[in-house]
């Protein structure tokens, strides 16, 4: 069996630039896929490690196609706030439409998990700041609804609101992010949405 396409997803994984640029010089496909339908490209993106992405993207690695759980390299840039990942990522022209097992664009993940310089860089792109997940939750209403309330999460409803984030939008039961502050207590939120 031929061990080359999950070696090269492995060793850019453990962030191994030496033998990622070995196994490609050796004729291992940039775009081979693991068992799991990961690529190299998206595996250095996932465990942080920006130099293997350059070397990958800059090899004409594919970053926008998706493992089996529907992750590629700029959606697991949502969820690990590796800002310097996602410029090398960017570099490769991704799909920012692409969209995670949730239905949602990368913007989604970072709100809900606090990553205040990945909600930036992301709304410096042409991403869509208002986009609706199968959960029905837009950036704005996650940032609420799963955060914690703090600073990290406030500065997120800023930066949505001050992108032109529709507050108006609502669950799919109807509560919009304002009122899901409300019912958490989250004075400052509250302020921000208010305001605008």
């Amino acid at each position: 069996m031929d061990r080359g396409p999950a070696t090269l997803v492995a060793a850019a994984g453990a962030g191994e630039a030496d033998e990622v640029r070995r196994l490609l010089d050796a004729g291992v496909p940039v775009d081979a896929r693991d068992f799991r339908g990961r690529t190299a490209v998206t595996a250095a993106a996932m465990e942080r490690h920006a130099a293997v992405v350059r070397l990958l993207v800059d090899a004409g690695a594919d970053v926008d196609l998706q493992d089996g759980e529907r992750n590629n390299a700029l959606l697991v840039c949502g969820e690990t706030g590796d800002v310097a990942v996602l410029r090398e990522v960017l570099r490769g022209g991704p799909d920012l439409g692409a969209t995670n097992r949730y239905g949602g664009v990368a913007l989604i993940p970072a709100g809900d998990r606090g990553h205040v310089e990945m909600v930036r860089a992301l709304l410096a792109t042409d991403i869509d700041v208002d986009h609706v997940n199968r959960l029905g939750w837009t950036a704005l209403l996650e940032a609420v609804m799963l955060g914690d309330g703090g600073p990290a999460h406030q500065e997120i409803v800023r930066l949505l609101v001050d992108a032109g984030a529709d507050r108006a939008i609502a669950d799919d039961d109807g509560v919009t992010a304002l009122e899901h502050a409300r019912e958490r207590g989250y004075a400052e939120m509250v302020r921000i949405l208010e305001d605008g």
